[in-house]
């Protein structure tokens, strides 16, 4: 019982770990921790209800999650075929066309939840 708990904890330190190395090295997270900063300070001054709240919850957490998932497969098709290659190239564009997909329907749900409160 005390070894499956700790083993649980390390898991959770382990993800922590890798939250922390994502915004850390990656650029791009910087630019959804920024994003993240405005659309909550907006949403604040909005006084977003708690469904809107929730909804921009989900949102941010589906694109900075698939900004990961990108990273993490960017970081393993480099390591393991770090030469050129066409079919890594395209696997490279289609994690990273996901997470276009999601961040254009983040600024959806923005003007939706944001453009009626601005009238």
């Amino acid at each position: 019982m005390m070894r499956t708990l700790r083993n649980r904890l390390r898991s959770f330190k382990h993800a922590f770990r890798g939250i922390y190395e994502f915004f850390r090295s990656e650029p791009n997270a910087r630019i959804h921790l920024a994003a993240t900063a405005t659309v909550v300070a907006l949403a604040a001054w909005a006084r977003c209800s708690p469904t809107e709240w929730a909804i921009l919850t989900l949102t941010i957490a589906l694109v900075i999650g698939l900004e990961m998932i990108n990273t993490a497969v960017e970081k393993i098709m480099d390591h393991l075929h770090p030469q050129h290659h066409a079919a890594v190239k395209t696997i490279k564009d289609i994690a990273a066309g996901a997470v276009l997909v999601a961040a254009i329907a983040a600024v959806v749900v923005a003007l939706l939840i944001f453009i009626p409160k601005l009238r």
